[in-house]
């Protein structure tokens, strides 16, 4: 008879990798074999994650179709099944499997998208904290000033691409054909920041319904194709832009 430990991993081979067998033999069959009642099960857990990365990944969705996602979806959950039971963050590995997946690498940009997408992801769930009071800083002495190092916000990320997935991303969701159609994709790279606000439409950002804003700080000079590869690090004006906006949540001082 099976110990507990080996009727769970049994199931979880039966669910992933579609080993029945060691499962079955331990399912009472009541007029439906136990490889077809596993199956159930396996079609609601590969059905249920692939509607956990689709909410994580609306614009990849409506850029594939559903066809060609769901079967993208199936095979990433195969390779790379959930670690916790907290779906919100499922899906990190996507962007890097996107990127190796040989059915899209006539779509270049949809890992620098679902990078964006994840970013978003990352910002909506982030815990919450207190903006940094810049008055807290008066009372730490001048001596330790070299040793201060700056805490980002727990929402805050930055994306890198080659292409304008900024653009694609925004036309996409909000259905923008004409917006799409005009989009250059020589125009990158792009370099962006991605935060949670209360109100969701800081400055010059790119407003997003669920509350996070996409701010672009792109160099968009009009060249094309230039002799030597342009720094992918991120613009000197992204950390004065992090500095005037309020997403820093801490400070700390390191002392050697």
């Amino acid at each position: 008879m099976s110990t507990l430990l080996e009727l769970q991993r049994a199931v979880y081979r039966g669910l992933v990798a579609g080993e029945d067998g060691p499962c079955a033999v331990g399912v009472v069959a009541d007029g439906i074999v136990g490889e077809a009642r596993l199956s159930v099960y396996r079609n609601t857990f590969i059905g249920n994650l692939t509607t956990a990365l689709r909410l994580v990944y609306p614009a990849i969705h409506r850029l594939v179709g559903a066809p060609f996602f769901e079967s993208a979806a199936r095979l990433f959950v195969e390779a790379q099944p959930p670690q916790s039971a907290w779906l919100d963050e499922y899906g990190a590995g996507f962007t890097e499997f996107l990127a190796d997946f040989a059915p899209a690498a006539s779509l270049p940009y949809l890992p620098g998208v679902a990078r964006l997408e994840w970013a978003v992801n990352t910002a909506l769930h982030a815990i919450d904290a207190a903006p940094l009071d810049l008055s807290d800083l008066a009372g730490i002495a001048l001596a330790d000033h070299g040793h201060i190092a700056f805490v980002p916000h727990p929402s805050l990320g930055f994306v890198t691409a080659d292409y304008p997935v900024d653009a694609i991303w925004r036309a996409v969701l909000s259905q923008d054909d004409a917006a799409m159609t005009a989009i250059d994709l020589a125009a990158g790279p792009v370099w962006l920041m991605v935060e949670r606000n209360a109100s969701g439409s800081r400055s010059s950002g790119c407003p997003n319904p669920n509350g996070v804003s996409c701010p672009t700080y792109a160099r968009r000079d009009g060249c094309r194709k230039r002799s030597t590869p342009r720094r992918k690090s991120m613009p000197r004006a992204c950390s004065q832009v992090i500095w005037r906006r309020g997403v820093l949540s801490g400070s700390r001082c390191h002392r050697s």
